[in-house]
């Protein structure tokens, strides 16, 4: 794999200031590609991944031992009505279904060494597995559409506020765990609106959408803090006071950030996500994939 510099981020932050963000509209949906990345992770590689900002790799793990269960989840969802789809949309299902596998696959991948530095989480995976196995058990198949539709809102909302603060977050950070999670979080932006219009199509009703976007947000806000202080207590830095002084501002951020788009994407009836603008680094970063020898630009700031 290649290394994306600073002086290629620098190239890439001018292509934004001149072009502006990018806006896809609902007439020309972006194509959606499946993309098999091989990730080989150093051997020495260790869990607390950014020196520059620890707190936020400590974080973004949490976020990676949910995918081997939402994303098997959300799959499932999407492959359901796959006898009602037709034509792009049919198409376009098909591919995000497989840019979720591969996210499942290579967190599942990344989560097995975090398992080795982290014994006790195998317990707190034990529970992601079950909940994600009851909601499949007892919630209908509109529930299921209409949280993977809302699971989707929380992941585009988190790639927009991750872009705005890249530099600092990503800043130091090991080069193959941040090119892991902006990729996925790249592919996220892409296929942004399949979710919402699989949902649409099989069912659509309002209410149920806000019903289920509140518990994939809940879900996803509830495991990611109880991953998140288990990894911390294992660190040492649960009771160190920057720990809560870098982490707070990010969270009512973000919370700020996340509580209007789940609003407008559940409650306006004229929404629909490609009405957002997308970062435009996502894009560019993305065209950098070599399909034959399965790499992607290392991100390096």
């Amino acid at each position: 794999m290649s290394i994306l510099s600073p002086a290629v981020e620098s190239s890439l932050d001018s292509a934004a200031q001149q072009n502006g963000r990018q806006q896809n509209g609902r007439q020309g949906r972006q194509a959606i590609e499946p993309r098999k990345v091989a990730f080989d992770y150093p051997e020495d590689l260790q869990p607390v991944w950014s020196s520059d900002v620890p707190e936020f790799s400590i974080a973004a793990n949490s976020i990676s031992l949910l995918m081997p269960y939402v994303e098997p989840y959300v799959i499932r969802a999407i492959k359901s009505a796959s006898g009602e789809l037709e034509g792009e949309l049919a198409k376009d299902a098909d591919a995000f279904c497989r840019q979720e596998a591969q996210h499942h696959h290579q967190h599942k991948k990344f989560n097995r060494l975090l398992g080795s530095h982290y014994q006790g989480l195998a317990r707190v995976e034990g529970w992601m597995k079950r909940t994600y196995e009851w909601l499949w058990r007892t919630r209908s198949q509109g529930f299921s559409l209409a949280f993977a539709a809302g699971a989707e809102t929380v992941a585009y909302t988190l790639a927009r506020w991750t872009e705005a603060r890249m530099g600092r977050l990503f800043s130091n950070a090991e080069p193959t765990m941040a090119t892991l999670f902006l990729w996925h979080l790249a592919e996220e932006v892409e296929h942004k609106s399949v979710a919402y219009d699989v949902y649409r199509e099989v069912d659509g009703r309002r209410w149920l959408l806000a019903v289920a976007m509140f518990w994939a947000a809940l879900i996803t806000g509830v495991f990611g803090i109880v991953g998140s202080l288990y990894m911390l207590s294992k660190e040492r830095r649960l009771f160190k006071p920057a720990t809560y002084v870098a982490m707070l501002p990010w969270s009512v951020s973000f919370i700020f950030e996340l509580l209007p788009a789940m609003a407008v994407a559940s409650l306006s009836r004229s929404h629909h996500p490609t009405d957002l603008t997308d970062p435009l680094w996502f894009s560019l970063f993305l065209d950098g994939y070599d399909p034959e020898s399965g790499t992607i630009p290392l991100v390096e700031i």
